[in-house]
């Protein structure tokens, strides 16, 4: 029988299961300063927690469970991660370096049920959620790799967006939510996280209600459900008057900005007269709280009836949102160079395998 992984347990949690065993309060923040802070990789490096403590961790979990099968290092300094679960399964994380600082995407499923047409995480289905533990150790890998290369940075901001829906395993990303920004470990704040869902409703507002101060994105990408449907088929069930009707709920609950992600697709999404549409969607009540990150699509093989939209079509679709008042942007590219497209990297060692 497999340990679990002491990553997946709370601040809160781990307190509780250390008590439930005969130990200390004060031993949960001995052990989460190790983990977190100091980051060692073995519990008998724990030496200020006595060794009847570090026998029972021992007993019952490990520090680490996912292994490094491929990393990648781009020209602009992305790395992008393929680690191999203990079940053998594959995920992708990926470290990206910005201004501001250093983001990691992170993976919350084994594959993707959404099925949207135009992406490559979508390409292998689902076949099982991460447990927050497995979610938590992408950030601890990502950060033991900075400190092994001697470089003195920190993960400083998180993005729910690699494989997966991250609404579709809501508690275990919660889970890692909580770990993530605990101050006494990892102290990511959580104006530095953005999570993105391609539109559950009901668990938008349940998201909504715990009132986290988490960034939500809206994968959107078209802005009647004709297309949106077409491209993306979860629209059938959860259609735009629904997933908005999600959105206002969140506005008026947390009066915190949205973000709606928008691929451009050539000659499908990217004309004048969609960003009109997106335009009219947003419309003047959720203006003020809403951007839209405009995005250029990354071509994959096996959708090879989508292609990138020119410089120009671009250009013209951010002058027309801008002309109606809507804050947008263009998102940067990373990692063109080392399968940048989400899941990529991952469906092609599986097909390779």
């Amino acid at each position: 029988m497999n340990k679990e992984s002491i990553y997946g347990l709370t601040f809160e949690q781990l307190t509780a299961w250390l008590l439930e065993h005969g130990h200390k309060k004060f031993r949960a923040s001995q052990v989460w300063d190790w983990l977190y802070v100091k980051r060692v990789t073995d519990f008998a490096e724990m030496t200020n927690v006595n060794k009847e403590c570090l026998q029972l961790l021992a007993d019952h979990f490990v520090i680490h469970t996912l292994e490094e099968h491929i990393k990648q290092e781009s020209k602009d300094g992305t790395v992008k991660f393929l680690f191999r679960l203990v079940d053998g399964n594959l995920i992708e994380t990926v470290l990206m370096k910005h201004k501001y600082g250093l983001s990691v995407c992170v993976t919350t499923q084994v594959g993707c049920n959404i099925g949207c047409s135009f992406c490559a995480s979508g390409l292998l289905k689902k076949s099982r959620d991460l447990n927050s533990g497995e979610i938590v150790e992408q950030i601890m890998k990502v950060q033991l790799h900075l400190d092994e290369v001697g470089k003195s940075e920190r993960v400083s901001h998180i993005v729910i967006m690699g494989i997966g829906e991250p609404f579709d395993n809501f508690q275990n990303m919660v889970d890692f939510l909580e770990t993530v920004k605990d101050q006494k470990g990892l102290s990511i704040g959580a104006r530095h996280i953005t999570v993105s869902t391609s539109g559950l409703a009901n668990k938008i507002y349940e998201f909504a209600d715990l009132n986290l101060q988490v960034n939500l994105a809206i994968s959107l990408h078209a802005a009647n459900d004709e297309l949106r449907t077409r491209i993306m088929k979860i629209n059938k069930a959860i259609p735009i008057e629904k997933l908005m009707k999600a959105v206002d709920y969140y506005l008026e609950k947390t009066n915190r900005r949205i973000t709606f992600e928008y691929i451009l697709l050539r000659d499908v999404n990217d004309q004048r007269e969609h960003a009109t549409e997106l335009a009219n969607l947003i419309g003047e009540d959720r203006r003020r709280l809403a951007y839209v990150n405009l995005i250029p699509y990354n071509p994959v093989d096996e959708h090879s009836q989508y292609q990138r939209s020119t410089d120009e079509s671009i250009r013209a679709f951010y002058d027309t949102l801008k002309k109606r008042g809507i804050n947008c942007g263009v998102r940067l590219e990373h990692g063109t160079d080392i399968d940048a497209a989400c899941g990529q990297l991952r469906s092609k060692q599986i097909k390779n395998a």
